[in-house]
């Protein structure tokens, strides 16, 4: 029978550090979307394990993705999560100021500098892949491309068109003092939908599925015919049918997919969120989000994001609670693993994965410390 990982990995500082380098270094990170930064100069930031990013759109309309580090002293280059830079990046410290393809174009004459080589210290470029309108960024070689990973669903993926999206709002930063982790696993657990979350269950009945890809986690649900008897549910059932900047036969799925390892795209009729789960430490994790939405603005689309929102709302809350408790009875001395369902194949999925890449994971016990 297949077990979840041990306790110990969701609260150890060594374990933490060895997914850093591990898991995290060669795993693709998500920076937005295209239409965050639609015009020359326009930039999104992301700082993740450590690096600084920077996405910006170049006057020749390429986007190009560079560490947002100052090649003098380090400092900081974008400053904001999200803006625009004008014509050129430039530091904050000493002025040296780059162009929106990276290169360094300018330091001031007084600082001595005449003799430097400026081709050489342009600002470091970033592996970058764009999916379906979606931007990210890795640090090392390792994993398939993003194409590659996500290939089971791309063309399932297509009639939400996706590279049409815009940004509804900024970026929201959501701090949760559990293991990255445990955001993951209560993200494809199946089994906790009918238990914990009673709108989910009004809402979807019992068609909540789940499958496990190579690299993608998939979760999906249809939305009952029958009206709920909570009124945002009962409004925003009654709302599906007049979502038409989606086919029909959409416009009743709720479909989550999950790419390894921290990535997680919600998708509504309604709209579209991405979820990453940022690792801050072994008992904290920085939950990224913004929701995306077709330019579509007809009143029933609006109030079909409202509901969603409402009720989304609620279930987070109750997430919330749940992955608390979770991370408070790892530290337990009575619990290392439990014993995995056949029908969490998700959490099975992640385990052997996690198991592979860190053989360490394999231990029940956290090793002494001071053992090699």
């Amino acid at each position: 029978m297949n077990t979840s990982l041990p306790g110990w990995l969701y609260t150890d500082p060594r374990f933490f550090e060895l997914e850093r380098a591990r898991v995290f270094r060669q795993a693709w990170h998500i920076m937005g979307h295209i239409n965050d930064a639609p015009a020359p100069g326009d930039y999104i930031t992301l700082d993740v394990i450590g690096e600084r990013v920077v996405t910006v759109r170049g006057s020749d309309g390429v986007l190009r993705s560079f560490h947002n580090v100052c090649r003098h002293r380090a400092s900081r280059i974008a400053p904001e999560a999200r803006g625009n830079c004008g014509h050129r990046l430039v530091c904050p410290y000493h002025a040296w100021s780059y162009g929106l393809d990276g290169k360094l174009n300018g330091i001031p004459k007084w600082q001595g500098f005449e003799d430097l080589d400026k081709s050489r210290h342009g600002l470091e470029p970033v592996e970058q892949e764009i999916f379906q309108g979606f931007i990210f960024v890795r640090f090392e070689k390792g994993l398939p491309s993003i194409a590659e990973m996500m290939a089971p669903y791309a063309e399932e993926l297509k009639p939400y068109a996706f590279e049409t999206l815009i940004p509804n709002g900024r970026v929201t930063l959501r701090p949760r003092k559990v293991n990255w982790k445990n955001v993951a696993d209560n993200y494809s657990d199946g089994m906790h939908i009918p238990v914990a979350h009673p709108g989910l269950t009004r809402l979807l009945g019992s068609s909540y599925r789940i499958e496990a890809e190579t690299w993608v986690d998939k979760m999906t649900g249809e939305l009952q015919s029958n009206a709920s008897e909570n009124w945002s549910e009962r409004a925003y059932q009654g709302l599906l049918g007049k979502l038409e900047h989606v086919p029909a036969h959409l416009r009743r799925t709720w479909v989550y997919y999950k790419l390894w390892p921290n990535v997680a795209f919600d998708i509504y009729p309604d709209q579209v969120d991405f979820m990453q789960f940022i690792p801050v430490s072994p008992t904290e994790t920085l939950i990224r989000e913004i929701a995306y939405v077709h330019p579509a603005t007809s009143r029933e689309v609006r109030a079909a994001r409202y509901l969603n929102w409402r009720i989304n709302r609620q279930v987070n809350a109750e997430d919330t609670t749940l992955i608390e408790g979770v991370q408070a009875g790892m530290t337990s001395s009575s619990y290392t693993s439990g014993p995995l369902s056949p029908k969490e194949v998700c959490l099975a999925s992640f385990s052997r994965r996690m198991r592979s890449l860190i053989p360490e994971a394999n231990l029940e016990r956290a090793p002494a410390h001071g053992t090699a």
